[in-house]
């Protein structure tokens, strides 16, 4: 597999420095890509920076996941509006550990093979690099008219930060360049990955490493994915969608998949699933064929629900998301655990009952002040006979039926429905 023409067709290449597809070509190379270790978990905005790093192993190449724990207590002004919050170690090495564990659902790091991944922290070679070596070793061969020239800088210093940009963030392209600079002296690491938006932060350690041994570096960059409207990619109305499944239950990310639109569908097919060339070109045709099928959105669902957590996981999204929106059986509700029962009905209106309450008859319960799912018993009788009712997908005929503990999913929740649409969820506390 040639890696920069894997990247073309999948629309993952923006950016690249002349001579790198040679020298790709010539040997086996290192590469490294920074990520950001602010969180103990990445999101989806890391996947296609993630992606290229598995598309570099499967070509034969060796990548380095770089955690940038010294980088991550200054901030990166790319892109930025405000600096970050600075980090201390233990928290740096908690979440540096956690970011590995995902990352190795992507990247090979335990095998034999020679271009197995390696995790390294800028952090080890920074913490005790004295600013008088820093000063003489790094910045005595970049010029601050260099400096001053990117983008980032710019941008910054032209009104998009309100207090505009601090000495901390304006070495930040010179810690990253020493980053590239130590990883070429020790890693013989060639290449740097990143967003686009890295470009001149990469470009400053290509340089910085002409400049301090003569070596020859190079530079590749990855699109910044949007959504077709022009809106931010990874983003929804509560927030990151995470890869942890803490932050976004398996189910939410398998919804977030399942819910984008046709166009982005078929772009972010070729970029966040290894589905092949040809794969992609017949599921995209055959997609446009029958949209209401939604097959590209299906297929990326399924993708990558098993890839960043199960196959259990992305079956139980499916029977979850049949709930709501297919014939699901009180079984299947049985099935789930209880933050995907959770996520499923979210924002379904929820009332919570005293433990005492059981023993008693439903149409007593559900008519009462602490769960008035009916306004009185006439209606809810009304309901029964017409076979509107339903407690956890199972029809209720008995007009007389009591509240057990035996109706309780996980212990503590019922699932109440009146009519097709129309869910409550009772809470027993």
């Amino acid at each position: 597999m040639n890696f920069v023409e894997e990247l073309k067709w999948r629309g993952m290449l923006h950016d690249m420095m002349p001579g790198t597809e040679e020298q790709l070509s010539k040997e086996m190379t290192a590469a490294y890509l920074g990520i950001d270790p602010t969180a103990d978990s990445l999101h989806i905005g890391h996947l296609c920076g993630v992606m290229m790093l598995r598309h570099f192993q499967r070509c034969g190449h060796k990548p380095i996941a770089l955690v940038g724990g010294a980088t991550g207590m200054i901030g990166d002004p790319s892109g930025k509006s405000a600096e970050r919050n600075l980090l201390d170690e233990a928290t740096l090495r908690h979440n540096q550990e956690a970011i590995k564990a995902q990352l190795s659902r992507f990247l090979d790091f335990e095998s034999d093979a020679p271009n197995r991944a390696e995790m390294v922290n800028n952090y080890d070679w920074m913490k005790d690099f004295t600013f008088l070596d820093f000063a003489r070793k790094v910045g005595k061969h970049i010029t601050v008219n260099y400096m001053m020239a990117k983008d980032s800088v710019q941008k910054r210093l032209n009104g998009e930060a309100r207090d505009g940009l601090s000495f901390t963030e304006f070495t930040y392209q010179l810690l990253q360049g020493y980053d590239f600079l130590y990883l070429y002296e020790h890693k013989n690491c060639r290449l740097q990955l990143g967003g686009s938006d890295q470009w001149g932060n990469i470009t400053t350690g290509t340089e910085l490493i002409r400049r301090t041994n003569g070596g020859e570096a190079f530079a590749l960059t990855c699109p910044l994915i949007t959504k077709a409207d022009g809106t931010k990619f990874g983003k929804t109305e509560s927030g990151n969608v995470w890869l942890d499944r803490r932050y976004t239950s398996p189910y939410k990310f398998y919804q977030f998949w399942l819910n984008v639109s046709d166009e982005d569908a078929a772009r972010y097919i070729k970029i966040f699933t290894f589905i092949t060339k040809e794969e992609a070109e017949d599921l995209i045709a055959r997609h446009a064929e029958a949209p209401h099928l939604r097959l590209l959105q299906k297929r990326l669902a399924e993708d990558l629900t098993v890839m960043v957590h199960s196959r259990e996981d992305y079956e139980m999204s499916v029977e979850a998301s049949n709930i709501l929106f297919g014939n699901a059986t009180s079984d299947s509700l049985r099935k789930l655990d209880e933050a995907t029962l959770l996520s499923v009905f979210e924002g379904v209106p929820q009332f919570e009952v005293s433990r005492n309450r059981l023993g008693c008859k439903m149409m007593d319960l559900l008519t009462s002040e602490e769960a008035p799912v009916f306004p009185s018993k006439g209606e809810m009788r009304k309901m029964i006979q017409n076979g509107g009712f339903m407690v956890n997908k199972e029809k209720v005929s008995d007009l007389d039926m009591v509240f057990e503990a035996s109706l309780l999913l996980n212990g503590k929740y019922m699932i109440v429905q009146r009519g097709k649409k129309n869910y409550w969820l009772i809470f027993v506390k």
